[in-house]
C-alpha cells in the first residue's frame, strides 16, 4: 500500500525527456564534438581563450539542440510562416537601418546586435516544407514556381548585403526542400547543364575576364576577386592567393598520418590564416593527415546517412522534407568548408560543423539538428 505513495526518483521524472532520442544521431554528434574539441585545443591553445570559448559555444549548441528536440513537429509547422515573415522583415530592416562593417550591411541593432540572415537558415526550409505540406496531393508546376519565389526573396536580400556565403547556405537549404518535394529531373538537368557550361567557359576565359578593370554582372568586386583567386591563386601568392596556397600546403604536408597532435608547423608558425575558423580543416589535416581526414569524413557521412534515414521514415510530408533539408545543410557546411580550403571552391567564410570556432554557427547547427532529433523522436513515439 505504501509503495503507491512513493515519490518518483529524479531519473523517473527526467526519463520522459530523454526517451526517444535517436542513438545513432547522438553518437555521430558526440564523435564530431570530440574531434572538434581535440582540434580546437591543438590549434587554439596559444590563441587566447579560443578552446574554452569553443567548449562553451558547443555546450550552448547542445543545449539548444536538446530544448528544440522537445518541440513536436506539429508545433514547428505552426512556427514556419511567422518565423519566415519575421526573418524577411528583419532583412528589409537591415537593408534600411542596418549596421555596416567592412563594406557589408549584415547586422541590425534591436537592443542587441543580431544578424537576421542566420534566421533564414532555419526559417527557409521550415517555410518551404510547410508550403509543400499544404499542397500535398495536388502539386503542379506553379506551386514550384511559388516556392522558387519564396526562396528568391530572402536570398536576394542577403546577397545585396553582400553576404555570398550565407546566401548560398540559405539557397541550398531551400533547394533541398524543393528537390525532395518532387521537382522533375526534366527541369533540373537543363539547369545543371547550363551551370556546367558556365563553369567551363569561366575556366577557359579566366585570363581575359580576370584582368583589372573588367566588370562582372551581379557579383561585387570582392566576390569577383575570390573567383579569380580560386582559378589561379599563384597570380597573387602573397596577397589574395595566400590563404588558399597556405591551406593547400598544410593539407598536403600532413601526408598519410599527419605531423602529430600539436605538431603542425604551418599551423603554429601562423602560416595558416584564420586557423581556428574558416581554415581549421587545413590545420586538422596537417596534424592528423589522410587517416584523420578519413575518420572525419566517416563521422560526417554517418551523421548524414542517419539523418536521411530519419527523413525517409518520417510520418508526414512536412517532416520528411524538413528532416532531409536539415541533414543536407550539414553536408553543405562541410562540403563548402573543405572545398574552399582545398582550392576547389571560392573562400566564402563557411565554418566546418562542430570543428570551427563560432557561436552563431554552433547555435544554428544546434537548432537544425534539434529539429531533426524532434522528428526522430516523434517517429519513435508513433511506432511505440
Amino acid at each position: 500500500m505504501s509503495r503507491a505513495f512513493e515519490r518518483p526518483s529524479p531519473w523517473q521524472r527526467l526519463r520522459p525527456v530523454f526517451q526517444g532520442f535517436d542513438g545513432p544521431l547522438v553518437l555521430a554528434l558526440l564523435l564530431l564534438a570530440g574531434i572538434g574539441l581535440v582540434t580546437m585545443y591543438s590549434v587554439g591553445y596559444d590563441h587566447g581563450t579560443r578552446f574554452m570559448d569553443h567548449g562553451r559555444n558547443m555546450l550552448l549548441g547542445l543545449i539548444v539542440l536538446f530544448v528544440v528536440a522537445q518541440v513536436p513537429p506539429q508545433r514547428l509547422m505552426q512556427l514556419a510562416v511567422p518565423l519566415y515573415v519575421a526573418g524577411v522583415l528583419l532583412l528589409v530592416a537591415t537593408a534600411l537601418f542596418g549596421i555596416t562593417k567592412k563594406g557589408a550591411t549584415r547586422w541590425l541593432n534591436v537592443g542587441l546586435v543580431i544578424q537576421p540572415s542566420e534566421i533564414l537558415k532555419i526559417a527557409m526550409p521550415l517555410m518551404l516544407a510547410w508550403w509543400f505540406q499544404k499542397r500535398e496531393g495536388m502539386l503542379r508546376v506553379p506551386d514550384f514556381l511559388i516556392a522558387g519565389l519564396i526562396l528568391a526573396v530572402p536570398v536576394g536580400l542577403i546577397m545585396k548585403q553582400p553576404d555570398l556565403g550565407t546566401s548560398l547556405l540559405v539557397m541550398a537549404s531551400g533547394l533541398y526542400v524543393i528537390f525532395f518535394a518532387g521537382l522533375s529531373w526534366r527541369l533540373i538537368l537543363p539547369v545543371l547543364g547550363l551551370a556546367a557550361a558556365g563553369i567551363t567557359a569561366l575556366v577557359v576565359s579566366a585570363d581575359a575576364i580576370c584582368q583589372p578593370g573588367v566588370q562582372w554582372p551581379v557579383l561585387h568586386e570582392y566576390q569577383r576577386g575570390r573567383v579569380c583567386t580560386l582559378l589561379d591563386p599563384t597570380k597573387d601568392p602573397l596577397g589574395k592567393g595566400f590563404h588558399i596556397i597556405q591551406g593547400m600546403i598544410a593539407i598536403g604536408s600532413g601526408g598519410w598520418t599527419g605531423k602529430g597532435f600539436m605538431q603542425g608547423t604551418q599551423t603554429h608558425l601562423e602560416f595558416i590564416p584564420e586557423r581556428t575558423t574558416d581554415f581549421i580543416f587545413s590545420a586538422y589535416s596537417e596534424e592528423f593527415g589522410l587517416a584523420g581526414n578519413i575518420a572525419l569524413l566517416f563521422c560526417f557521412l554517418f551523421l548524414i546517412f542517419r539523418g536521411l534515414m530519419v527523413a525517409s521514415e518520417a510520418p508526414t510530408l512536412f517532416t520528411r522534407l524538413l528532416a532531409g533539408a536539415m541533414t543536407l545543410n550539414v553536408f553543405t557546411y562541410a562540403f563548402v568548408n573543405m572545398g574552399m580550403v582545398s582550392g576547389i571552391l571560392p573562400v566564402v567564410g563557411v565554418p566546418l560543423p562542430f570543428v570551427s570556432y563560432g557561436g552563431t554557427a554552433m547555435v544554428t547547427l544546434g537548432l537544425g539538428l534539434g529539429i531533426l532529433m524532434s522528428i526522430a523522436k516523434s517517429r519513435r513515439f508513433m511506432q511505440s
